[in-house]
């Protein structure tokens, strides 16, 4: 005897379409106002007062070059933003699909996942403000 799944209702798709829905908004903000002109966002209080790149720095010229259709300067000014909007348009596919099939997500992360991640991010930000990793740097 097989399984069948439940046919999702209506209001299952309510939470995966409203973060598609604030990530949009987010991305068509961003579209809209160029970081690359001074006014609309802050300055980064580390780059401005330490000199040094924080793993955020050129996320928001990233994004807006995401929105404009030019990948490889997004990459160029934050690589690790880049692998995060592909992470999260990933899980935010598998995410809708499984709510389609009536079949529930979840993401469990352990500890260990948590701490590969920070390090990570602790990596990219390191390399990213030394000489040899300039590449990274926006």
């Amino acid at each position: 005897m097989t399984e069948t799944a439940a046919r999702p209702k209506p209001s299952d798709l309510v939470a995966p379409l409203g973060v598609l829905g604030g990530v949009a908004a987010a991305f068509a903000y961003v579209g809209t106002f160029d970081p690359n002109e001074a006014g609309h966002y802050p300055v980064c209080p580390l780059l401005q007062y330490g000199g040094v790149y924080c793993p955020g720095c050129g996320g928001l010229r990233s994004a807006y070059a995401v929105v404009h259709g030019d990948f490889g300067a997004a990459l160029g000014l934050n690589a690790l933003a880049v692998a995060g909007y592909v992470l999260f348009a990933v899980l935010w596919t598998v995410w809708l699909t499984r709510t389609l099939r009536g079949r529930p997500f979840s993401l469990p992360l352990r500890a260990v996942h948590w701490w590969t991640i920070a390090g990570v991010v602790l990596l990219f930000t390191v390399v990213r403000n030394l000489p040899f990793g300039s590449a990274l740097a926006p």
